[in-house]
């Protein structure tokens, strides 16, 4: 089998666009591949048909040999534009061998682990940053059915927060925390925007809540302030979301300043990329929940992929509180 063609579809939203890369082959099979993109869709778009060559008249059952030639034969370091490129048409090849096989994809990747795939609410607090909306949002996640949500309460807040913002902050976490109780964890995001002494401040503040993690304190990749923050609360870290190829992630498997990984499918290198990460996490110990704000067909391919991991935690889901229309982009869209 053969990839004769492909073509792209943007599928634009306020926040975030969705890139679709659909494959043809000549075998008559359609695969359909789909990534979020911020402020690089043209470009990724662009690099599809600069690099066509990697792809088209290659075999979609050959993984590993798209993925070289991706990454390696053109010779510069491949960054987001690069990974996302080859997540769009990895998660093409995974649809198109799929259907020539005619199983689902997960029973291609070991077979499943997991009965069921829990999720967590993101996108949910798209409203005016008070205690009391941020408070009435998160019971209208409990009312879903959620047993987890994240959100930034942060505002703009970069390096350090100004005093003012930052007892803000804490107040729209104490609401937050006040409505879900027992009843469903909380994620605190940080964007990677804060200097570990600012980090240290609010994770101290808020240790006495129902922290699921706290996710990027620091910025992504430095070890060192990594460390500095794990060093100063028993709270759960998360990142990973930004790091792109299983080499970024290197120092961070050895290093016990992580507890859980969430690598992104659709900016890591697709489905094998990111089985590759999280069976390495596994031998170090770190759970992996996925970064997951895609549509339909990239929330369902991690949905394959996580139900074959066995240090699987938890997936991200936004699509039920943010751009309803997402769901309108496909049949079949997976429920809470």
């Amino acid at each position: 089998m053969k990839t004769t063609g492909f073509r792209t579809i943007v599928l634009g939203t306020p926040w975030r666009n969705l890139t679709y890369c659909i494959i043809e082959t000549d075998e008559g099979i359609t695969g359909i591949g789909e990534a979020r993109v911020l402020g690089k869709t043209h470009t990724v778009v662009e690099y599809l048909k600069d690099v066509e060559r990697h792809f088209i008249g290659q075999d979609p059952f050959n993984i590993e040999a798209l993925y070289r030639r991706m990454t390696l034969l053109d010779f510069g370091k491949p960054g987001e534009v690069v990974y996302t490129g080859l997540a769009l048409v990895e998660l093409a090849y995974w649809d198109i061998i799929g259907k020539f096989c005619n199983k689902p994809v997960y029973k291609l990747l070991g077979g499943q682990v997991n009965e069921k795939i829990q999720a967590y609410a993101n996108g949910w607090y798209t409203v005016d940053r008070t205690p009391e909306e941020f408070g009435s949002a998160a019971q209208r996640v409990l009312e879903k059915g959620y047993e987890a949500m994240k959100f930034d309460p942060f505002g703009n807040g970069d390096m350090e927060l100004d005093r003012k913002e930052f007892y803000r902050s804490l107040d729209l976490i104490e609401s937050v925390a006040s409505v879900a109780g027992t009843r469903a964890q909380i994620m605190i995001e940080m964007h990677g925007r804060f200097a570990p002494v600012q980090a240290r401040e609010i994770a101290k503040q808020i240790e006495k809540y129902n922290i699921g993690w706290l996710e990027e304190p620091v910025r992504p990749g430095d070890i060192a302030a990594l460390e500095s923050v794990r060093q100063h609360t028993h709270l759960p870290i998360a990142t990973g979301e930004r790091l792109y190829g299983a080499s970024e992630f290197r120092e961070i498997w050895g290093s016990q300043n992580v507890d859980i990984l969430q690598p992104d499918i659709t900016q890591s290198g697709g489905i094998f990329e990111a089985k590759k990460i999280a069976s390495t996490a596994e031998s170090y110990s770190i759970m992996i929940a996925p970064h997951n704000v895609g549509g339909i067909v990239s929330t369902m391919a991690a949905l394959h992929l996580c139900l074959t991991l066995r240090n699987f935690k938890i997936l991200e889901h936004f699509n039920d509180f943010a751009d309803l229309h997402i769901k309108k982009a496909g049949t079949g869209y997976p429920e809470v």
